[in-house]
C-alpha cells in the first residue's frame, strides 16, 4: 500500500505465493484477489490496512480469474475452472454473498454457479453501476458474446449475437474487453472479426448496437476498455498496423487524447507496411486465415518477387491481429514480405475454428503453414525459392515440424525456443498448462504413439534446411535441452545451422542487449542463407 502523494510502500499481505487480479471493495476496506502458491489457487481476501492475515475464501477449483465486487460491497463474482480444461475450453461463473458484519475479514456464504460449464467459456464478469445486473462474455453460441444476468430474477439474456469475438483467451489475468458507461445505461465493448477490432456501444434499454462515435481512424485494435465512472469518456490502449500502442481517452464525437506513447514513433509512415487480411486453402481444402505484409521502404524499390517470412504464432491458442507488429515491420522495411499465419486452432474466428486443433497439434498447424507458403508463391506475392518459416515456443514447434514434414519447401528457418519433445512438454510444464497437451495431442500414456510421431526430436534427421535456433538459458517452459537435442542432430549430420543461447533469458527475450543481438543475428543469417545464398 502506498499513498498517491508518495512515501514508502508497505506490504499488506505476507510474502507468500503470488497475487493477481486485485479488486478493491467499493468502500475501500478490502481487496479480493487470485492467490497462487504454484500448487493451489484460490480467491483470497485481505484488508487494505494489512491488519488481518489474508484468508482464502474459495478453494474448490484448480484455477480462478476475474474476481469483482458488487456496488453494495456485499456480493462478489469470479470465474473458475478445473484440469484438464484451459480457460477457453470451459469455465464457471460464480456469484456469492459476503458476511461483512464481522470484526475481522468477511466470510463467504451462499455461493452458486450461474453460467458456464465444462464446454462453455465465460470471460470478464462485471456488475452494473446501479447493481441490478452482472455482465459477462460467453461463447455458448460458438463466439464470445455479451450476456447480462438479472440479479433479481436470476436469469441471463444475450446482449449481442453474431460472429464477432468479444472475449480473449485467458492467458493472463485482468484483461478487459468491455465496460459499463458511468450511468449504467450502456456497455462499450470491442468486437473482433478476424484480426480487426471495432469499438461499439450497446444501449441496454433498447438493445441498439452502434459504433462508438469517437474519431478513431488508424486504430484497429483495442484493449483494456475502461469507461469513466463519472463521464462519457472511455480509456483504452489503442493501436493499428502503423500506430504502436498508445494509452488514449476518447469521448463520443471527438478525437482521442493521447496520454502515453509506448515507443518514440520515429519511423516515417511511408516506411510502414499495411497488412492485408488474406485466406487460402489448406491441404484438405479448409479455409485458413492470415495477414500479408508487402515489403515497404520508400528509399528502395525491389526487382522481382520478394523473399518472405512465414510467421507462426505461439500459444498455440493465440492470434495475429491488425495491431502494431514491430517484428513484421523490421522485415518489411528490409525488403521481405511477411505472412502471419492464423492456422486452424487460432482464436478470433469462433470456437469451431479454434477447436480444429484439438488432437491435431503438429498436423493441421503444419499443413496450414505449408499451404500458406505455397499460397505466397502461387499468388505471386513472394519468391518460391526464398521462403523462410519463423516461430517461437508453440510456433517454434510448428517450424520444426514444417522442416521434418516438408523438407525443401523453405529456404531457411528461424526457431525461437521451440518445443522439440512433446513428452517433456507434457510431463515437465507448469501447473497452468499441465494438461494442455491432453487436448492438443491426447492423454498419456494412451497417446504415446502420437507424441512420439509428432515430436521433432524423433524425426530430426529429416531436417535438411538451414536453421537458426534461439534459446533463453533460463527458460523453464521450453528448457534449453529441447533446443540442444535438435542442435546435436544437426551438428552430427553437418546440416547448416546456428545456435544462439542467451544468458539470463527465459521464455521470451526481455533484455535490450539480447533483443539487439537477436535481430543482428537474424539479419545476418538471412543475408547468408536466403538473400545471397
Amino acid at each position: 500500500r502506498q499513498a498517491l502523494a508518495g512515501g514508502e510502500a508497505r506490504p499488506i499481505t505476507p510474502p507468500f505465493g503470488d497475487a493477481a487480479s486485485l479488486a478493491v471493495s467499493p468502500d475501500g476496506r478490502f481487496i479480493i484477489y487470485v492467490h497462487s502458491d504454484g500448487k493451489d489457487d484460490a480467491i483470497a481476501i485481505c484488508d487494505t490496512e494489512g491488519k488481518h492475515w489474508p484468508q482464502r475464501i474459495a478453494t474448490a477449483s484448480d484455477f480462478y480469474m476475474h474476481p469483482c465486487w458488487h456496488p453494495d460491497g456485499k456480493r462478489i463474482a469470479w470465474i473458475s475452472w478445473d484440469h484438464p480444461n484451459m480457460p477457453w475450453d470451459g469455465t464457471v461463473l460464480h456469484l456469492a454473498t459476503l458476511d461483512v458484519d464481522r470484526a475481522d475479514l468477511p466470510a463467504l456464504r451462499d455461493e452458486e454457479g450461474i453460467a458456464g460449464g465444462k464446454s462453455v467459456a465465460i470471460f470478464q464478469p462485471q456488475f452494473s453501476p446501479e447493481g441490478k445486473g452482472l455482465a459477462y462474455v460467453s461463447d455458448e453460441t460458438g463466439y464470445g458474446n455479451l450476456m447480462l444476468y438479472d440479479l433479481e430474477h436470476g436469469a441471463s439474456r444475450a446482449l449481442t449475437s453474431g460472429e464477432e469475438e468479444i472475449a480473449q483467451p485467458g492467458w493472463v489475468q485482468g484483461e478487459r474487453t468491455f465496460g459499463f458507461t458511468h450511468d449504467g445505461a450502456a456497455i462499450v465493448y470491442r468486437g473482433r472479426t478476424g484480426g480487426q477490432d471495432t469499438l461499439r456501444r450497446i444501449d441496454l434499454a433498447t438493445g441498439v448496437v452502434e459504433p462508438f462515435a469517437g474519431q478513431l481512424e488508424g486504430y484497429l485494435l483495442f484493449s483494456q476498455i475502461s469507461p469513466s465512472p463519472s463521464e462519457d469518456v472511455v480509456a483504452m490502449i489503442a493501436q493499428g498496423p502503423t500506430v504502436p500502442p498508445r494509452v488514449v481517452t476518447c469521448a463520443s464525437g471527438s478525437h482521442p487524447r493521447i496520454h502515453r506513447f509506448s515507443t518514440t514513433e520515429t519511423i516515417p509512415q511511408g516506411d510502414l507496411s499495411v497488412p492485408e487480411q488474406v485466406t487460402w486453402r489448406s491441404s484438405g481444402g479448409e479455409v485458413v486465415h492470415g495477414l500479408y505484409y508487402p515489403p515497404r521502404n520508400e528509399a528502395f524499390v525491389g526487382r522481382g518477387l520478394p523473399p518472405a517470412i512465414v510467421q507462426v504464432h505461439g500459444g498455440p491458442t493465440s492470434q495475429y491481429t491488425l495491431g502494431y507488429s514491430a517484428q513484421a515491420q523490421f522485415f518489411t522495411s528490409r525488403g521481405y514480405a511477411v505472412l502471419q499465419v492464423n492456422h486452424r486452432g487460432s482464436t478470433g474466428y469462433g470456437r469451431e475454428y479454434r477447436e480444429a486443433l484439438k488432437g491435431n497439434w503438429g498436423i493441421v498447424d503444419v499443413e496450414d503453414t505449408a499451404a500458406g507458403a505455397r499460397f505466397l508463391s502461387e499468388s505471386r506475392r513472394a519468391d518460391a525459392n526464398r521462403l523462410v518459416v519463423m516461430g517461437g515456443s508453440a510456433g517454434g514447434y510448428t517450424v520444426l515440424r514444417c522442416l521434418t514434414e516438408h523438407p525443401g519447401l523453405f529456404r531457411a528457418a528461424l526457431c525461437l525456443y521451440g518445443v522439440s519433445d512433446l513428452f517433456r512438454l507434457a510431463l515437465e510444464t507448469h501447473k497452468f498448462e499441465a494438461h494442455y497437451t491432453d487436448s492438443l495431442v491426447g492423454q498419456l500414456p494412451e497417446a504415446s504413439a502420437a507424441y512420439r510421431e509428432r515430436s521433432p526430436i524423433y524425426s530430426a534427421d529429416r531436417i535438411v534446411d538451414p536453421i537458426a535456433i534461439f534459446q533463453g538459458e533460463e527458460d523453464r517452459v521450453v528448457p534449453k535441452e529441447q533446443s540442444e537435442l535438435i542442435v546435436e542432430s544437426l551438428r552430427r549430420r553437418g546440416i547448416k545451422h546456428e545456435y544462439h543461447l542467451y544468458p539470463g533469458e527465459g521464455h521470451g527475450f526481455r533484455r535490450t542487449e539480447t533483443i539487439e543481438a537477436f535481430y543482428r543475428d537474424v539479419e545476418r543469417f538471412l543475408r547468408e542463407n536466403v538473400l545471397f545464398a
